[in-house]
């Protein structure tokens, strides 16, 4: 093996933790050979990856030199919320390079009020919601994380999910690192070489980045800067905003726009984003770059109001719904869409079918996500609480059921009986995606192989246990042709992984599942 082979590969956390992907690689090589292929030029390859807890699809938000940053992030965060609803954090930079924080267990406007907003003081400030699936709760798990040193404070939020992390914590661990949570978030703060000269911390936080695997979005507070990076897959989003002389950074556009900024454009995959009182630089950290959105960031975590990759997301929906009827066209009288990320698809189904679309199921707006819930039996409660069918709309007519997806199969079930309940003649079921037949590992909750429906049934055999007259999915070209994308990531979809994998999939998830 040449040197110039051994150097392609970021790190191999078990034999060579200390060797840093050189950033300046032979883009031209890596067009010739898989990413697969990398792994088969070590001469010991990693046989697993044991994922950690955690699953989050979660929010961050940052601003720098910005007047009233608590403020503006209480607004992003709450912009977010949808993101997350178990815990939610900010972290202050003020002038004299004090960390200040306040977070806690609970929705934004539970957790903050005017007294503790006013406590944080500052022009510079980070922000995170989150959700965990069961065993990744608690306090100690809610960011940002600040973390003190004698070289200088830091804060750091986190959204995604490291596969590499159990062997990534074990280095850390026999090299004297102690870890306060049990959150991969964690992880990237102890990669980081402290030294008092800021100068150097944008190359250490390089060598972090190229050492970590998976999807990630990060931002990162210092004194004097804020650091915004994104993984070199593009997994998950990060944008950027200009407002009143400063920058703001958030998952989603959305929350870009209730502070007022002007947004500039997304942190692009492998890049690292420094903002200073100057404006800001940008730095690849690594040339392997895909734009391998999560496909379910358009199809269900984020808000319609926001736009990913310049894609608007009601528009990546109302186009989805428009290709699902001419995949799947069905007989009937009205279109509905299971409220609220369905909506969309089901109006563009409703134009391209000339069937009415109709308001007939209603959502009670104070009870969460069922999708994120820890349990089944929180999630089989929840969706009760959740829905009610609307009878006079319903009742003796054949109705278009659409849905964004199907995971573990209780929501679109239980919805299908509530329809019949009130009088629906025929219930004709529309998945505005296609089955989720693999677990991921990048931070969604899709659950266990176990648990998700059409890793085990064919398409008849998951409409026979919904209980609908008949059923489809959307294809998986569709959702390319939606975003007019090049590049998504679909692994739930077709286990095609874009990153390396090591663990089971049939294992995958169950760590801290009950």
């Amino acid at each position: 093996m040449t040197n110039k082979e051994n150097n392609l590969y970021f790190c191999d956390v078990k034999f060579r933790m200390n060797n840093i992907l050189n950033y300046y690689l032979d883009i031209n090589f890596y067009k010739n050979i898989s990413y697969r292929q990398m792994l088969e030029y070590k001469q010991n390859p990693m046989q697993y990856i044991f994922d950690r807890e955690l699953h989050e699809e979660c929010g961050v938000f940052g601003l720098f030199n910005v007047n009233n940053a608590a403020n503006l992030t209480y607004y992003g965060l709450h912009a977010l919320q949808h993101r997350g609803q178990e815990g939610c954090g900010i972290v202050v930079c003020n002038e004299n390079g004090s960390f200040t924080n306040v977070k806690g267990e609970g929705l934004v406007t539970e957790i903050f009020n005017a007294k503790n907003l006013a406590s944080l003081e500052g022009k510079a400030a980070i922000g995170h919601v989150r959700y965990s699936t069961a065993g990744g709760g608690g306090i100690k798990n809610v960011q940002p994380f600040v973390f003190r040193h004698h070289t200088g404070d830091f804060a750091l939020a986190h959204n995604g999910n490291l596969v590499n992390s159990r062997e990534l914590s074990t280095y850390l661990e026999n090299k004297g690192s102690i870890f306060q949570s049990t959150s991969d978030s964690e992880i990237l703060a102890h990669l980081i070489k402290k030294e008092k000269d800021e100068s150097a911390k944008l190359y250490n936080i390089i060598e972090a980045l190229n050492m970590i695997e998976g999807a990630f979005a990060f931002v990162i507070l210092t004194e004097n800067k804020l650091y915004a990076a994104r993984d070199k897959y593009g997994l998950r989003p990060l944008s950027i905003g200009k407002l009143n002389g400063g920058y703001v950074v958030a998952s989603e556009t959305c929350a870009l726009d209730i502070v007022g900024a002007e947004f500039v454009r997304d942190v692009a995959p492998g890049e690292v984003i420094v903002f200073d009182t100057d404006g800001f630089t940008s730095v690849d950290y690594s040339k392997f770059k895909h734009n391998y959105l999560c496909a379910m960031e358009f199809i269900y975590f984020s808000r319609p109001d926001s736009d990913l990759e310049q894609c608007n997301v009601h528009s990546f929906r109302k186009e989805s719904g428009k290709l699902l009827f001419e995949e799947a066209p069905a007989d009937a009288d009205i279109v509905i869409g299971v409220p609220d990320s369905s909506l969309s698809a089901a109006i563009g189904y409703s134009e391209a079918s000339g069937i009415p679309y109709e308001q007939g199921l209603v959502k009670n707006k104070y009870v969460g996500r069922t999708f994120i819930q820890p349990s089944q039996d929180m999630r089989e409660k929840g969706v009760k609480m959740k829905l009610s069918a609307v009878r006079s709309i319903v009742k003796d007519k054949r109705v278009v059921l659409i849905d964004d997806s199907l995971v573990r199969g209780t929501t679109s079930r239980r919805i299908v009986a509530l329809l019949r309940e009130v009088g629906a003649k025929e219930i004709h079921v529309r998945i505005a995606s296609p089955p989720i037949t693999h677990p991921c590992f990048y931070g969604v909750d899709t659950s266990t192989f176990d648990e998700l429906m059409s890793a085990h049934k064919n398409v008849e055999q998951v409409r026979q246990s919904i209980g609908a007259d008949t059923l489809a999915f959307l294809s998986q070209d569709a959702l390319y042709r939606s975003g007019n994308r090049k590049e998504l990531c679909l692994a739930c979809f077709n286990g095609k992984y874009p990153t390396a994998m090591y663990q089971s999939i049939t294992e995958a998830n169950k760590d801290g599942k009950f």
